[in-house]
């Protein structure tokens, strides 16, 4: 009897702090009206790379303010989140740390790069994890283009790319008061399909 009283306290006390642990207080349902603002934050930092990585490979931005962006192109992105990167020769991908990208971004060795992300959207809705985040795709279109001064357009291609997000409950402090907040970041960048 007496061990079976042990028992119970114990469940009792796993339940206990199971209730007080980060993941189960993330753990919480998002309103639709939350939902449609977190999307759009979504979106927008979705758009933030998009520009960041265009600033990045315009062989006009200097080389300052480009490494300036990359450290803001960074900040959108989960730790040891990785971005794909397609060969179209061979149809290889390789998926670099985000950081290594940009700065393999940087040096492209073309006289001229363009580079424009559309047709950005949702393509799986938010999914709660065990962890407590939640976790959604974003796909978006990257239409990459490199120019010589001499010949003109060297390579052209058309990729299209899964980003996912991930959203979880977070904490600041403001004016003495801790104040909760839904916060987006960005996960990996990986290749769905590329066509020249």
């Amino acid at each position: 009897m007496e061990t079976l009283k042990h028992f119970k306290l114990l469940w009792v006390m796993a339940l206990w702090l199971a209730a007080a642990s980060p993941a189960f207080a993330q753990a919480e349902a998002i309103s639709p009206e939350r939902k449609m603002a977190i999307d759009s934050l979504a979106l927008e930092k979705v758009r933030d790379l998009s520009t960041y990585i265009r600033l990045i490979g315009d062989k006009a931005t200097p080389w300052s303010e480009a490494n300036r962006v990359i450290e803001r192109a960074v900040e959108l992105f989960m730790e040891g989140s990785r971005f794909g990167v397609s060969n179209v020769a061979d149809g290889s991908i390789v998926n670099y740390p985000v950081r290594t990208y940009l700065e393999r971004l940087l040096r492209l060795n073309y006289d001229r790069v363009e580079i424009d992300w559309f047709d950005i959207q949702y393509v799986s809705d938010l999914e709660l994890q065990p962890d407590g985040r939640y976790v959604g795709v974003i796909t978006v279109f990257q239409r990459f283009s490199a120019y010589s001064d001499e010949t003109g357009l060297v390579y052209r291609d058309q990729t299209q790319k899964d980003i996912t997000i991930y959203v979880e409950r977070k904490e600041t402090q403001i004016g003495g008061r801790v104040i909760g907040f839904w916060d987006v970041m960005l996960g990996d960048v990986r290749v769905k399909e590329t066509i020249r």
